[in-house]
């Protein structure tokens, strides 16, 4: 059984760092997948945070460029979220997904919550 165990959130001040990793387990190859991370804030809806394909490419939300990075370790079989200059509206609950398209895998992970607040 696979499982996506997310850690490392929690509160923050404002311009402060947090780093967000999540696990995977279980029977997957990992390498294979594409691997996201999600939040979604009170009363918005879920968007998409940052990506990283199995080939290495990533894709961020625009408003978060040069602010987050993400990145993956294939061996250890995790995923990474740097997050810098936090901002108030960067509180949410985050979600880590791994997708492969064929066949198809879609896993996710708890929502871990990070606050930022002074």
């Amino acid at each position: 059984q696979v499982q996506l165990v997310p850690f490392g959130g929690g509160l923050v001040q404002p311009g402060g760092s947090l780093r967000l990793s999540c696990a995977a387990s279980g029977n997957m190859f990992f390498s294979d997948y594409d691997v996201t991370w999600y939040r979604q804030a009170p009363g918005k809806q879920q968007e998409l945070v940052a990506s990283i394909s199995s080939a290495g490419i990533t894709n961020y939300l625009d408003s978060l460029k040069g602010r987050f990075a993400i990145s993956r370790d294939n061996t250890k079989k995790t995923m990474t979220l740097q997050m810098n200059s936090l901002k108030v509206e960067d509180t949410a609950v985050y979600y880590c997904n791994a997708k492969k398209i064929y066949p198809y895998n879609d896993y996710w992970g708890q929502g871990i919550q990070v606050t930022v607040s002074s």
